[in-house]
């Protein structure tokens, strides 16, 4: 192949990269999302499972897990073929969902979702970067955001589990069973099409263990990304784990409609958020390098009347309309956390970097849905629950304006 081939053939490498990783962020988040969609089937049928605090526990034991085990999974994405640890990734997990259908008890649903978090720390790291590899300034805001538009596919997907559950013909155990199988049979095709970019395989550059994490901990763009990253993940967490149950609860829905109705609109305005906002942010790049901090702030100042909104409506209509300015607005912040990362730290650590991120964020996501469960055992109102969501989504917009790319790193 010439010159002029390889130059041509790159742009579609780089979008065939992303279109083969849509499928697997669907699996990814599908499987997370049918637990909560499935909550009043599951815990029928445990009965040991007893209360929301020991439901929280099982959703908190996932991000715990999940969150720990991320450095690690980014680390090795950098030192590794990121094409085989996201493979591996996958089939792991899937092998865990399946399983997860034929637990019997709160101890073995507690083990098989802190093992599915073992498995799917590995992906996201090792998939954003690789994206980020073959996608440059021009396009990487809008790479990021097709991909996670497959993680919003897999949440709506998710919802719809509360009517499989409800189903006599299929039941939660089923629907584990074939999102599972799924997965594994994915993982060879993946296997075969995916690669990782020829320059990334000929530099060869590993970063060390512990240099690596001090190399990142004392860059300060680094640090405020990571505060940025895990504020708003407090109340996103919440809304995807716990709204199936609080529109249950409040509105008296069915599990299905309560599922369908936590997910669908938010997740949809989350499509159309990552489309707008990776769109605004590679336009606004080009007049300015803080482009995707302005349009990652933008989407965070929708947080603010989204959750006020959430925590007071008083119909289900209403409630529907505040998520879908909150789905909006995540999806302007979604789309640009890694695209913010490659312009405050080196190509060789951004894996590690986005590791470092979810251990903070989803560590703390845990906490969250834990506390929720707690305060809603405590009868704590909803409103102020979420009042004090919207109280930290304003000082994330605080945070990200004091965010300074580095001008030596390429765009």
């Amino acid at each position: 192949m010439n010159g002029h081939d390889e130059a041509s053939a790159l742009p579609r490498t780089a979008w065939l990269v992303v279109a083969l990783l849509v499928p697997v962020a669907l699996l990814n988040y599908l499987d997370r999302q049918m637990l909560a969609a499935m909550k009043g089937s599951m815990m029928a049928d445990l009965p040991d499972i007893g209360n929301k605090a020991n439901w929280g526990l099982v959703l908190g034991s996932f991000k715990w897990v999940y969150a720990f085990l991320s450095p690690l999974g980014g680390f090795l994405s950098d030192r590794l073929n990121r094409r085989n640890v996201i493979c591996a990734s996958l089939l792991v997990w899937s092998a865990t969902t399946w399983y997860m259908g034929h637990v019997h008890g709160f101890h073995q649903l507690l083990a098989a979702r802190a093992l599915m978090g073992v498995s799917e720390a590995f992906y996201i790291p090792a998939a954003l970067a690789l994206i980020t590899d073959f996608h440059l300034g021009a396009t990487r805001s809008r790479a990021v955001g097709f991909h996670q538009m497959g993680i919003y596919v897999g949440v709506i997907l998710g919802g719809f589990a509360g009517y499989a559950a409800d189903s006599p013909d299929i039941g939660w155990r089923t629907a584990f069973d074939w999102c599972g199988a799924v997965g594994v049979l994915y993982a060879l095709p993946l296997f075969l099409l995916l690669r990782d970019p020829p320059e990334r395989a000929a530099a060869g550059t590993s970063p060390k263990f512990l240099p690596a994490f001090g190399e990142l901990l004392a860059n300060p763009g680094f640090r405020l990304l990571v505060l940025y990253f895990t504020l708003p993940a407090l109340a996103g967490w919440v809304v995807k784990d716990w709204m199936p149950d609080i529109l249950r609860e409040q509105f008296g829905l069915g599990q299905g409609k309560a599922g369908v109705s936590a997910v669908l609109y938010v997740q949809i305005a989350s499509l159309l958020g990552v489309g707008i906002g990776g769109w605004l942010a590679d336009r606004w790049m080009r007049r300015t390098d803080r482009g995707r901090i302005f349009v990652s702030a933008l989407g965070m100042m929708l947080f603010l009347p989204a959750l006020f909104g959430v925590g007071n409506a008083a119909t289900l209509t209403v409630a529907i309309g505040f998520l879908i300015l909150f789905g909006l607005g995540w999806g302007f912040f979604d789309c640009n956390n890694m695209p913010i990362l490659c312009q405050l730290v080196r190509p060789e650590l951004r894996a590690t970097g986005y590791g470092l991120m979810n251990l903070a964020s989803i560590s703390c996501g845990g906490l969250a849905d834990w506390g929720f469960g707690l305060m809603r055992d405590a009868h704590i109102p909803l409103n102020i629950i979420f009042g004090a969501f919207a109280a930290i989504a304003l000082l994330s917009v605080g945070v990200v304006l004091c965010i300074r790319p580095d001008a030596s790193l390429r765009r």
